[in-house]
């Protein structure tokens, strides 16, 4: 029965593991490069598949933005280069980790900002209900009774 605890373990593990959608035709003969490759491409974003890699995914798009990758590389340009490239021909969503300067600088502090404006406003209001009159604890008027009671019987 261990044993087959172990196996059910090992298999789980193996299955959680993260599999590769680079095909063997893709990689480069080159392990330096190769590795450079993976590294580009681990940062883009499968435009069909959304919050996954290129190398990740299985999409004939990201197969085709590896391979671009791939020769932008083999070509000699840098890793700043093929990013630019790739930024350039498919729009800045393609950056799984967007930049942080121009307009995309509002979508960083936004959070923090309003997280913190959101404790503040309660604690504020917090402290106003603390600080609050109590209600009266005198029931009804006479006059607030009868007009409840006129209300009532209608």
């Amino acid at each position: 029965m261990r044993m087959f605890r172990l196996f059910l373990a090992a298999l789980a593990l193996a299955l959680a593991s993260p599999s590769w959608a680079v095909q063997p035709d893709e990689i480069l003969d080159d392990p330096v490069l190769e590795s450079r490759a993976r590294d580009i491409s681990a940062g883009l974003r499968c435009l069909v598949c959304r919050n996954e890699s290129i190398d990740e995914s299985n999409a004939e798009l990201a197969r085709d933005m590896r391979l671009l990758v791939r020769e932008r590389l083999v070509e000699g340009d840098s890793n700043t280069e093929v990013m630019s490239f790739i930024v350039e021909r498919y729009g800045e969503y393609v950056l799984l980790r967007p930049t942080t300067d121009g307009a995309n600088i509002i979508l960083w502090v936004a959070a923090p900002v309003l997280f913190l404006i959101s404790i503040l406003s309660a604690g504020l209001y917090l402290r106003r209900r603390e600080n609050a009159p109590e209600p009266s604890k005198g029931g009804l008027s006479a006059e607030e009774e009868k007009r409840l009671k006129e209300l009532l019987d209608d």
